[in-house]
């Protein structure tokens, strides 16, 4: 086994995992990048969010996050506001119709996240966990 061939293997399994949940997304009116910032406003926990810390905390790291997030908000699934402090700073907040998306969709993720790794038991997904940390993927 060589290195091209692993490297191969992750993207293959990584690209397999991100068809099959964002095809389970679409019939809810979002994408996979959407709904990562939804995942990510809501562990804001009602504490605003500027599109720097959305777009760290992104698995996904792309240069089009405010178009992202413009797509949000004429969904009614995100707000924008204004800083009372810094007026030129905007701040993000996920609203009760994105929360109840999330609510929706969590268990559509969770159930195709749990069918990728059906067939590990937990001492094989702690090591390739622990495999996938050393290799600075998490």
């Amino acid at each position: 086994m060589n290195s091209k061939t692993v490297v191969i293997d992750l993207i293959k399994a990584a690209s397999l995992v991100m068809e099959t949940i964002s095809k389970n997304l679409k019939p809810h009116g979002i994408s996979l990048p959407q709904f990562n910032v939804l995942r990510i406003l809501r562990g804001q926990k009602g504490v605003a969010a500027n599109l720097f810390t959305v777009q760290e905390r992104m698995i996904h790291k792309m240069s089009n996050t405010t178009r992202l997030i413009d797509k949000l908000i004429d969904k009614k699934l995100v707000r924008r506001a204004v800083c009372e402090e810094n007026r030129r700073k905007i701040e993000l907040y996920i609203t009760a119709e994105g929360l109840e998306l999330l609510q929706r969709v969590d268990p559509i993720v969770a159930a195709v996240e749990n069918n990728f790794t059906a067939l590990l038991d937990q001492e094989s997904l702690e090591n390739l966990d622990a495999l996938l940390h050393q290799l600075k993927i998490n």
